[in-house]
């Protein structure tokens, strides 16, 4: 198992927005809604108009984990099963009827949008990844945060997940929850925070889809006394534990 520091963790689905909300759904898990943004208020208005829904829900979730002086130097991993599909089909329906595309959509529409638009939001230089893993999105993400903390390990990461339903042309394809939620963890080697072990094992097969996102199941299990998790429905299980 590799050892790491959960510093921080804010998360973001419509009408839960704090921490206090998050912590009263963990207690009690409920369905969360699929249709809403945030305000993004922090945001210079310009760059705020630009935004999908998914980035909105990014760079919140992502500007609350982090203090202002965090922001610029964390490397970042920006986890998203499906990115900005939505606003790509849209351009290919406007092409397929020979309408004139957005400049800005389409270059809002590519899988690192995110982390460009955090790095000029946050003037923030240093290392970035985009990851999209299929049903394992979350748990590659978290992996890929730990990569980072191997190489620099003096540095903290930060890893944001999140997705938005699917347009109506792809949705009956994926067997998933339909929400839109966002969750961001600092992480980090050592010092302060939650100490959890993570780790990979063969798995056991095909599992039954879960009945919330990953990212929020492990929410779910961070706020329990519950001491593993195990998330995984192929050749792999990925385990995180708390140690005593």
């Amino acid at each position: 198992m590799i050892p790491v520091h959960l510093r921080k963790w804010a998360a973001w689905a419509p009408g839960h927005e704090d921490a206090q909300a998050w912590r009263g759904w963990c207690a009690a898990p409920r369905e969360l809604g699929a249709e809403g943004r945030p305000e993004a208020s922090f945001l210079p208005a310009l760059l705020r108009r630009r935004c999908s829904p998914l980035t909105r829900i990014m760079l919140t979730v992502a500007f609350e984990c982090c203090s202002p002086e965090e922001r610029a130097r964390v490397g970042s991993v920006f986890a998203s099963r499906h990115g900005n599909i939505n606003e790509s089909i849209e351009l290919l329906e406007r092409l397929a009827l020979q309408l004139p595309l957005s400049p800005t959509r389409f270059s809002h529409s590519v899988h690192n949008a995110q982390a460009g638009l955090f790095s000029i939001a946050a003037g923030n230089r240093q290392a970035s990844s985009s990851i999209a893993a299929e049903a394992e999105t979350f748990a590659c993400g978290f992996l890929e945060a730990l990569t980072f903390l191997e190489r620099a390990p003096e540095n903290p990461v930060l890893l944001v997940m999140a997705d938005v339903p699917l347009s109506d042309a792809f949705a009956g394809l994926v067997d998933e929850p339909a929400t839109s939620y966002g969750l961001g963890l600092l992480l980090a080697k050592g010092g302060p925070g939650t100490r959890l072990d993570f780790g990979i094992t063969a798995g056991g097969g095909a599992a039954p889809p879960g009945r919330w996102p990953d990212a929020l199941e492990f929410l779910r299990w961070l706020e329990s006394p519950e001491p593993r998790l195990a998330l995984g429905a192929g050749r792999r299980s990925f385990e995180w534990a708390k140690p005593a």
